[in-house]
């Protein structure tokens, strides 16, 4: 009887590991195969969410004014915030998405950095023939109070700079928008220096290149995330 029980008792615990066994490789095999989606940080949501709200606000005061003062480099700059606002909320709703899916919508957002280039490089032209000479006292005014909203925009997305291609895009997007007021007030100085609209020309032409140049960065980086994913 003794022995019968010692079998049964083995047999028992031999059937529970098993048992466990085949429940922890089930487990590997789902995790490997499914791997869950990336938790973003709340945080980060809650700054893009600030991030879109400021750039939509300033995209409407500077595509009013930018009319007023007949500034390109102004019109250039309300171009720049609305794109980004947009590019701020595509990147809240890829921000639980996979790898992939955020590489290819970083993808979208630097094409949309490059039209915005192209964009802004043939107004300047335009404005050039024309002759058309901006209002200077405008402009600074307008370029302070943007470079004020940039400016706050960067302090909060620092700290996310040297994430995956989707947070660099958007780092990157913020920081040209800051250099980008920064050189309206610099282009509002010059063309009240001069009299002319070429500061106002050179800026905006400063400012898309900026954009061409981000965007082939982000595209760099995006065709190298989906490339490793594949």
């Amino acid at each position: 009887m003794e022995k019968v029980g010692a079998r049964r008792l083995w047999s028992c615990a031999l059937q529970q590991n098993l048992f466990h066994a085949e429940q922890t490789m089930g487990a590997h095999c789902c995790n490997h195969d499914h791997q869950s989606p990336p938790q973003p940080d709340p945080k980060y949501r809650r700054i893009l969410w600030i991030a879109l709200i400021i750039n939509a606000l300033m995209f409407v005061v500077e595509i009013i004014f930018s009319q007023r003062a007949d500034s390109v480099s102004l019109l250039a700059d309300s171009i720049d915030f609305l794109g980004d606002a947009a590019n701020y909320g595509l990147s809240i709703w890829v921000l639980a998405m996979s790898v992939q899916t955020r590489a290819k919508a970083s993808l979208v957002k630097a094409a949309s950095m490059g039209i915005f280039g192209i964009a802004v490089l043939g107004h300047a032209i335009w404005n050039a023939v024309a002759g058309v000479v901006p209002d200077a006292q405008t402009m600074t005014l307008i370029g302070f109070l943007a470079l004020v909203a940039n400016v706050s925009v960067a302090i909060l997305l620092y700290a996310y700079r040297n994430g995956d291609s989707n947070m660099r895009s958007v780092w990157l997007c913020t920081r040209n928008d800051a250099l980008g007021n920064i050189a309206v007030i610099i282009a509002a100085i010059g063309v009240f220096g001069t009299g002319t609209a070429w500061p106002d020309l050179i800026v905006a032409s400063i400012m898309a290149s900026l954009a061409l140049t981000a965007a082939w960065q982000v595209v760099k980086q995006a065709r190298q995330e989906l490339h490793q994913q594949t």
